[in-house]
């Protein structure tokens, strides 16, 4: 029975060290890494251009067009009030 504990502290003994190796060594590479390959951050994207009023203007046509058919009614009868776009 003593054998086989003895012999068991040695392979956790044994497993714990070369874990610990391994994350040292890990540690080491990330940090070369760094200093030889340094962050870049990625360039802004481009600001949405803002929609003209003209341009809003001929999408709510579009839109009230397009319901007013889907509704069989007059583009007349309804009005739309809000539109957002995500």
């Amino acid at each position: 029975m003593e054998a086989s504990i003895s012999a068991a502290l040695n392979v956790s003994v044994l497993a714990m060290g070369v874990i610990f190796t391994v994350l040292v060594i890990l540690i080491f590479t990330i940090q070369l890494l760094v200093k030889l390959i340094p962050y870049k951050a990625p360039p802004a994207p481009p600001a949405r251009a803002a929609s003209s009023p003209s341009n809003q203007d001929d999408q709510v046509a579009a839109i009230t067009a397009t319901l007013a058919s889907h509704m069989g009614k007059r583009p007349d009868e309804f009005r739309i009030v809000n539109i957002q776009s995500h």
